[in-house]
């Protein structure tokens, strides 16, 4: 399994499409890179650069830019992809978009490469439909940027064939990840459905006067935050006692929010526009140029956070267990 023997595909070439380029290139795979819409011609070659001279600066590689280009073709031509054994779909949250996206694909791949989306809200197996070979279409769940994090699940729908899901988790481990291969389709995958219960409870305490929005970042940040780089919450619990968390349990959990509308809170900040640090408009109120100054500081903590983690893989104490004996 030799990434420089796997060409990939990535159509659509927004910030996670480039990031995920990034990750591939220096995985060592060719990759053919597709803009389907022109505008994402304008800025790709330069994001992807900047990547990889980011990457060089922190350590994670050592050779230039130009070393990584000579694998990569950024093209509007959907032909391009005629030679790639995966291909990844990584447009916006659209079914139409993506059909449309799909049949381009179809029409030039062969019918044994693999089709994957890196959706994050549309379940893999109302996609697959939409596809000539659904037991070859998966989720490739990513997570911004793609050439740091450890993150990616592999989803696969009903009618993905599971040697399919297994090829692509055992190769993701060639990309430094750590993957997640969901066996069966559920809406929001494995760390969204996590992920956006905490976000609804977070919402919930600030909306009904418990904490403000920087307390409930501050417990976030310095309580999970403290250990999740290490162990998940099963690990953790583990390490911190079961009995204790099976007590709390039959006490808190009738207390917390279950409801299932989208909360004012956030609500009010897209009804105004707001977009985070994109535009200075989020939950936050940003000073002029703080918002840029996050954006730098974010990505300066990825790689810093990425190297703390790398001292720390999933198999760090057995192999402890393995130098002891």
């Amino acid at each position: 399994m030799n990434p420089n023997e796997i060409p990939v595909g990535i159509v659509g070439l927004g910030l996670m499409g480039c990031s995920i380029v990034t990750c591939l290139l220096i995985a060592g795979h060719p990759v053919v890179a597709v803009a389907p819409i022109s505008a994402d011609l304008l800025h790709a070659e330069k994001r992807i650069r900047e990547h990889l001279e980011n990457a060089r600066e922190k350590g994670l590689i050592t050779n230039d830019p130009d070393f990584y280009f000579q694998n990569l073709v950024i093209t509007e031509d959907y032909n391009e992809l005629k030679a790639c054994k995966i291909v990844n779909e990584c447009t916006i949250e659209n079914i139409d978009i993506k059909e449309s996206v799909y049949k381009k694909v179809e029409a030039v791949i062969a019918p044994d490469a693999l089709l994957s989306s890196n959706t994050s809200a549309i379940p893999i197996s109302q996609l697959q439909k939409l596809t000539l070979h659904p037991e070859r279409f998966l989720g490739l769940h990513w997570t911004e940027p793609a050439h740091t994090t450890r993150f990616l699940e592999i989803i696969c729908g009903d009618d993905t064939d599971i040697k399919n899901g297994e090829y692509l988790y055992e190769l993701s481990h060639k990309w430094g990840k750590e993957p997640i291969l969901v066996r069966k389709d559920i809406a929001g995958f494995i760390t969204n459905r996590l992920m956006y219960a905490m976000y609804r409870e977070a919402i919930s305490l600030v909306e009904n006067g418990y904490a403000t929005i920087e307390d409930v970042d501050r417990s976030c940040r310095n309580n999970a935050g403290y250990f999740m780089t290490l162990v998940g919450v099963f690990r953790w619990m583990d390490l911190t006692g079961v009995p204790a968390y099976h007590t709390v349990m039959k006490n808190l959990l009738p207390t917390l929010n279950n409801s299932t509308e989208v909360p004012e809170l956030i609500d009010k900040v897209v009804r105004e526009g707001g977009r985070g640090v994109s535009n200075s408009h989020g939950f936050y109120d940003y000073e002029p140029g703080e918002a840029e100054v996050w954006e730098e500081t974010f990505k300066e903590f990825t790689y810093e956070i990425r190297q703390l983690a790398l001292k720390y893989p999933a198999d760090v104490v057995k192999k402890r267990l393995a130098e002891k004996r």
